[in-house]
């Protein structure tokens, strides 16, 4: 009797060979904040039409697919929103994914404001880290970048509970020059103790943020600005090929990260793949279309045959779309997937 095939067989790589090693899961496009770069609150209103429930992949269904993705190469499930502490009962989709053999890592994007609450749910079920977005300590900017006026100690206490529940933490900032970015010093001063901070370029995610060029302060500006505060800062080697943040840490051995997909893009790298909320699969965070699997998923087909879709999906991606932008041509995409959609 042959040997069974090693799951190392049916790894696949894109046309420009980069393997799949990332899968983001959105599960809700529903949000409890409006952040002026990702949900402003003119298009995203209270008559906004967001997707009804039945429309929302199962867990059962998201599990299925993840583990044909790992078979496939995954290794690192993210779960995204929208705001996923939204999606009822998340802890139980969390143990499912947990049980997936091959799965390295398993973390969640949120804006922190339900962890005090589910926490130590979502670390019993498996979750090992979190990523909290915070853009301001200063009330006043927070509250006009969420659209909310929601403070800033909301957060920051969603942050000590992920802590207290013993999930890793990491704090993303998104830096908008004339916005945010003139206490990026103060905020990482504040938290570095607590978690790695990482600062992140603003990007022209989706269609509605007003994205312009001006608006964006250079990676390289972020580091020389903490690094200028007393704080001589030195780079630090990638955890693994691939990792988007660039990575500095002071003398106390204490982390910064910068993003910097429109000043230095890293589409080259880029092993990542992003299932929204109603099934659809999109090889780009910046793509216009994605590829309906719910359709396929719910009409019966069998493991083979979707394991067969996923791998003609990656195997002729060719997306490099923040590289494009910063070539002559400028290139400019219109009607873009919503990152509320699909997450970062």
């Amino acid at each position: 009797m042959s040997p069974a095939p090693s799951l190392q067989n049916n790894f696949v790589q894109d046309a420009l060979g980069r393997p799949l090693r990332d899968l983001r899961i959105s599960v809700t496009d529903r949000c409890n904040l409006r952040c002026t770069y990702c949900m402003p609150r003119e298009i995203f209103g209270p008559d906004y039409d967001f997707l009804p429930r039945e429309e929302l992949l199962s867990f059962e269904e998201i599990e299925r697919l993840s583990r044909l993705f790992v078979e496939l190469g995954v290794q690192k499930l993210r779960i995204t929103g929208g705001e996923p502490l939204l999606r009822r009962d998340l802890p139980q989709l969390i143990e499912r994914l947990s049980r997936i053999e091959g799965v390295d890592d398993l973390a969640m994007t949120t804006n922190g404001l339900l962890l005090p609450r589910l926490a130590g749910d979502l670390k019993a079920a498996g979750l090992r880290r979190v990523t909290v977005s915070l853009d301001s300590l200063d009330p006043e900017t927070f509250g006009k970048m969420n659209g909310l006026g929601v403070h800033p100690d909301k957060v920051l206490a969603g942050i000590e509970a992920a802590l207290q529940a013993g999930l890793g933490v990491k704090v993303n900032t998104v830096v908008q020059r004339g916005v945010n970015d003139s206490a990026l010093v103060e905020l990482w001063t504040a938290l570095r103790s607590k978690a790695v901070v990482r600062f992140i370029e603003f990007m022209d995610v989706g269609n509605h943020n007003g994205w312009e060029m001006s608006q964006v302060v250079p990676s390289s500006e972020v580091i020389a600005r903490l690094a200028g505060s007393g704080s001589p800062l030195r780079p630090l080697d990638a955890h693994y090929q691939g990792e988007v943040a660039s990575r500095y840490a002071d003398a106390q051995g204490f982390e910064a990260g910068v993003i910097s997909s429109v000043t230095a893009p890293f589409c080259g790298d880029c092993s990542r793949a992003r299932l929204s909320a109603v099934g659809q699969l999109y090889t780009c965070l910046f793509a216009t279309q994605g590829t309906d699997l719910r359709g396929p998923l719910r009409a019966g087909e069998s493991d083979a045959e979707l394991l067969e879709r996923l791998r003609g999906v990656w195997q002729v991606r060719r997306d490099r779309y923040s590289e494009e932008r910063g070539e002559a041509s400028g290139k400019r995409r219109e009607q873009k997937v919503e990152m509320s959609h699909i997450g970062g």
